[in-house]
């Protein structure tokens, strides 16, 4: 999992600990602060809040998840843990990762790819009715069943809320404008991300793929689209994926409109299976 959002620092108060019980192996040492006769000062910060941080976000991805109940949403039965690992119970999908089938094949077929974004959008649709953005859809977070049905996996970046959010969080490939640019955010992000999505089904690599990080991000911000000739890759296909990634997030075409949309209707398996 790729994971990338900068989390603010945690305000909960360093309990005072007992005198003597003090280690270092209680604290991550940093830059040195300054030099004086009997010592050095260096920044520190106390492992615990760096563990408490962890299982607050651990918590929360594990709470939405164990709350979702859609047939392309892996289940979260539960979880339980000892002193040292958490363990959480949950389906079993037994083709893995759809990122494993896309690199094997290099690119899916029309019929393939429009089934996995109408088995996406109606999870998303879902998800978005109960206030859940999720933020990190990926290849890597979509699992497949034993009949290729696909799964949304890894909540870790998901949030449930009401309100426009600002943390810049999810992988580079799939942010969306408003997110590289640091501004507010809702449910759009993850319409945004289903034409990057259906762009890399078809063509095997995310659209605004670059040299580095700057490139990326400047061809996300002006959304630098483009198509190369195929003859596998259809003008439905295209249209549905121009009509994604727009870069002001009102106009992006809306789930619903998703379902409806030429391609979508033409070539997805109602069931949402997808077997060779």
């Amino acid at each position: 999992m790729n994971r990338s959002e900068s989390m603010e620092p945690n305000r909960k108060m360093v309990e005072q600990q007992p005198s003597g019980k003090w280690s270092l192996q209680d604290f991550d040492i940093g830059k040195p602060l300054g030099k004086g006769k009997f010592g050095r000062v260096y920044l520190a910060r106390e492992k615990k809040i760096e563990k408490y941080r962890l299982h607050n976000q651990l918590r929360r991805e594990m709470e939405i998840q164990s709350s979702l109940s859609h047939p392309n949403v892996l289940r979260l039965f539960g979880w339980f843990h000892d002193d040292e690992r958490i363990f959480l119970i949950l389906e079993y999908a037994h083709r893995g990762e759809l990122y494993g089938e896309l690199r094997k094949s290099g690119h899916l077929s029309e019929k393939h790819a429009a089934t996995y974004i109408a088995s996406l959008t109606r999870a998303l649709a879902y998800c978005h009715d109960k206030h859940v953005i999720h933020r990190d859809i990926k290849p890597e977070n979509l699992l497949l069943d034993f009949e290729g049905r696909l799964k949304i996996a890894d909540f870790g970046w998901s949030v449930q809320s009401r309100s426009k959010r600002h943390t810049m969080c999810g992988t580079l490939d799939y942010l969306a404008p408003e997110m590289v640019e640091n501004k507010a955010h809702d449910y759009a992000v993850d319409n945004w991300t289903l034409g990057v999505l259906c762009y890399e089904f078809l063509y095997g690599v995310p659209p605004f793929e670059a040299e580095s990080q700057t490139n990326t991000f400047r061809r996300i911000v002006k959304v630098d689209l483009s198509f190369p000739p195929t003859p596998h890759v259809s003008a439905e296909a295209k249209n549905l994926i121009s009509r994604l990634l727009v870069k002001d997030s009102t106009k992006r075409l809306s789930l619903p409109k998703i379902m409806e949309h030429p391609w979508i209707v033409k070539n997805a398996n109602p069931t949402g299976t997808c077997v060779d």
